[in-house]
């Protein structure tokens, strides 16, 4: 960004300059002398050229801070500064002390970046200590000894002169055995931002508290009716917990007037929390037990954004580069990005209870291109949260202008300032970091409003996405100074992105010069390639279900997670969770599926042959088609045709068997498929083939078949009249004999009976008889199948 040349209003008085100046001359005798004195001196300045690691001349001791109190002092304050100071080199240092330096006053923001790059004592820059009693002593400094201190310095004793940015050192001063007179043996640079007064004109500042995770939820749901969620790990509940990211993001974002910038994603996860849920744990699961924590949070989290700004992005937060430069041009990707959009309101004012705005865009890093913006308002978003770094200004333009930006098509760039978004991007654990960091950044703030004196400005901080609790911790308190001091206002996003725009101001969107680094962390093409064959199928799957929201509203949201930001640098977790999301899909698809069957007989000319359809799915299945194939239609027809379809549905839990008609025309094995149709056509899970052994009979068989049947009917048709007429025969027989007995007994008695039958059969034949055709019939019962002739 360009700087100033020159700040209004920074010189100080002749009566000081002189003062000044004659101050650091005569600071600079006794230096002088002290030379000229020791001329046969090691060259001090030459030691210091020397390796660092030699910890010689001003970098023998390391100095650090760990507090500046104030970070914005005012007239009548008391400026307090701690921190350590450690002998890296290899002699003891005596007659030490740690004292303050001030500068003069910075030019412009450049300077101050040039100020914290330099390393070393530089007596005309560094400036002259403030001396008396406003230091610390130490008699000896051991080599590898660190020491604490402390020095206050009434704010007057500082002498500093207008509103400004001004360079404080904090210098140890000491001896060596091999220089034994007093040098600045060690210093740390920071800024102590100076203006009393409130400014006429204030800079109106918005500054973004992102509430933002990685993804967390998984597609998976339990078991039953009540879709119990599954999380990936339990590393939300640690974000949440007291200490955690996420809980100090939240108590302390509370307490300062900043837009709430949340991915909605994160707030349907911790509201899956406050119910029954699940965590993976290798091949299973366990129940999570951080329900009260969950509600703890939310609860917290809706009072602080009452009455507050927030804005929602696009659910899960999807990567907007990745999109444009990997993405676009796969089919039904953009879509994904429009879901998102569409449910990211919803789902705030479900759980948090306010109306978020969903008119802004922000791409990682504020880093755009011609194609981001475009992608970033293909969902309806009319406003893309860029970066300076990202739109250069031009090199006349000799001040930091307003954030907002016509770039065409209705669409507004809202430009975060690059050196204010990145200054907590480092380590903010170790305090002297993190006082450097805050200084810095009320620095750099203070100096935009300096700039151009009286032009009002409208500037957005945009800090990472994720900041973890240190930085968020320095943030809070680079804040609630910037807000206490004098210069600067809360604003809402919405009012600077509608500030009036700096004509002077860059609207030229580049249109590839997208940073390589960022571009290597970026989704590849085939991660949404893999998004749309896992979309492909879950709508080959959803068309067969009686209640398609139990599993389209959960992998609606997947993908949604599997095109996040928060994948950036992650490329293999990444594709881990689209695995998984497909492996799921496919299993629960599974769970609709044709049974195994073995070989089948079929006897006769026409039979059924059944086929099982089992669903181990929660819900019904319906719209099913099932179609059963011969692979020999003229040995073996499926109704009348080679195949035959039947329309089917399965209760949940349930399983269903389905019976075909067929036609055989031949003896032998036939191969049979069934195959599962969706309505529209699509095949559905895999084929099930099995053979039928045919053993059908021909025509000219069954008729032998028929005829011999015929005549075992008539020859026991024969045996049964042949048995009841030998019955008779029998009875005659009994009768006879009889008579005879009837008539011998009236012989006995004197009279006159003719001849029994019996008797006339013995009596010999006259000569002059016929000989008879036949035997003599014989009265004994006939045997089975005998002929009798009559």
């Amino acid at each position: 960004m360009a700087e100033a040349a020159d700040i209004q209003g920074m010189s100080s008085s002749p009566a000081r300059r002189w003062l000044r100046r004659t101050g650091a001359l005569c600071a600079g005798v006794p230096l002088l002398a002290g030379l000229l004195q020791l001329s046969a001196a090691p060259d001090v300045h030459a030691a210091e050229r020397s390796s660092p690691a030699e910890a010689i001349g001003s970098n023998t001791v390391d100095v650090s801070l760990s507090s500046l109190s104030p970070s914005v002092p005012t007239d009548g304050d008391t400026i307090t500064v701690s921190g350590t100071v450690r002998n890296n080199g290899r002699q003891t240092v005596t007659d030490a002390h740690v004292g303050l330096r001030v500068g003069s006053a910075l030019s412009g923001r450049s300077a101050i970046d040039d100020a914290a790059g330099r390393s070393g004592f530089n007596e005309y820059v560094d400036g002259a200590e403030v001396g008396g009693q406003y230091v610390e002593e130490f008699p000896q400094l051991s080599p590898g000894v660190a020491r604490t201190f402390t020095i206050s310095v009434p704010v007057k004793e500082l002498d500093l002169g207008s509103d400004g940015v001004y360079q404080l050192g904090v210098s140890l001063t000491g001896r060596t055995s091999s220089a034994p007179y007093d040098q600045v043996l060690g210093i740390q640079r920071t800024f102590l931002p100076w203006q009393p007064d409130a400014a006429d004109t204030k800079t109106r500042t918005t500054f973004l508290w992102p509430l933002i995770s990685n993804v967390h939820l998984t597609a998976e749901t339990g078991p039953g009716e009540q879709q119990t969620p599954v999380f990936e790990d339990d590393d939300l509940a640690k974000e949440i917990s007291p200490g955690g990211r996420l809980d100090r993001m939240l108590a302390l974002g509370k307490n300062l007037d900043v837009t709430w910038v949340i991915d909605p994603d994160l707030l349907a996860s911790v509201d899956a929390m406050t119910r029954a849920y699940q965590i993976k744990t290798d091949d299973t699961t366990t129940a999570g037990k951080d329900q009260a924590i969950a509600k703890q949070w939310l609860a917290e989290l809706q009072e602080a954004v009452t009455d507050e700004e927030v804005v929602a992005l696009p659910f899960a937060d999807p990567d907007l580069a990745s999109l444009a430069h990997n993405g676009r041009n796969v089919t039904g990707s953009l879509s994904h990005l429009k879901d998102a959009t569409d449910v990211a309101a919803d789902t705030v004012q479900t759980v948090l209870h306010v109306e978020p705005d969903t008119d802004f865009a922000w791409p990682v890093n504020g880093a755009v291109d011609a194609s981001i913006v475009k992608v970033a308002t293909s969902a309806g978003a009319d406003k893309v949260i860029a970066r300076s770094d990202s739109l250069k200004e031009p090199a006349s333009l000799t001040y930091t202008p307003n954030a907002a930006r016509p770039i065409g098509g209705g669409t507004t760039a809202v430009v975060a300032d690059a050196q204010l978004s990145t200054a907590f991007e480092g380590d903010m654990t170790r305090a002297d970091d993190s006082t450097t960091a805050v200084q810095r950044f009320l620095a750099q703030s203070l100096m935009i409003n300096l700039q151009n004196t009286g032009k009002q400005r409208d500037i957005v901080i945009a800090p990472q996405r994720m900041p973890s609790a240190s930085q968020a911790q320095t943030m809070a308190e680079a804040l609630t100074a910037l807000q206490g001091g004098t210069w600067s206002q809360a604003q809402t996003l919405a009012d600077t992105a509608d500030a009036k725009p700096d004509p002077a101001a860059s609207t030229k969107i580049p249109s590839a010069s997208y940073s390589s680094s960022l571009r290597k962390q970026e989704l590849p093409t085939s991660a949404f390639q893999d998004i749309q064959d896992t979309r492909g199928d879950l709508d080959r799957f959803k068309v067969v279900l009686t209640n398609q929201s139990r599993v389209v509203t959960p992998f609606g949201r997947t993908f949604n997670r599997e095109m996040s930001a928060s994948w950036r640098g992650r490329a293999a977790e990444a594709q881990a969770y689209r695995t998984a999301v497909q492996s799921y899909l496919d299993n629960l698809a599974a769970q609709v599926r044709l049974i195994e069957k073995s070989e089948t007989k079929l006897s006769g000319r026409s039979a059924t042959i059944p086929v099982t359809v089992q669903n181990n799915l929660v819900q019904g299945v319906d719209k099913l088609v099932l179609r059963l194939t011969s692979k020999q239609p003229t040995r073996l027809e499926i109704g009348d045709s080679a195949y035959s379809e039947q329309i089917i549905q399965v209760s949940g839990g349930h399983s269903q068997s389905v019976k075909f008609d067929t036609n055989a025309n031949a003896n032998g094995e036939v191969a049979v498929v069934a195959q599962l149709y969706t309505a529209d056509g699509e095949r559905y899970g895999p084929s099930v083939t099995f053979d039928v052994n045919v053993t059908e009979i021909t025509p000219t068989v069954m008729l032998v078949i028929a005829g011999g049947v015929l005549l075992l009917v008539l020859a026991g048709f024969r045996m049964y009249t042949q048995r009841k007429r030998a019955a008779a025969r029998e009875a005659e027989v009994e009768t006879a004999t009889e008579d005879a007995a009837d008539a011998g007994s009236a012989a006995a008695s004197g009279s006159a009976e003719e001849p029994s039958v019996r008797d006339r059969a013995q009596e010999p034949e006259h000569p002059s008889d016929p000989t008879p055709d036949t035997a003599p019939e014989n009265a004994d019962r006939s045997g089975t199948g005998e002929r009798v002739d009559r």
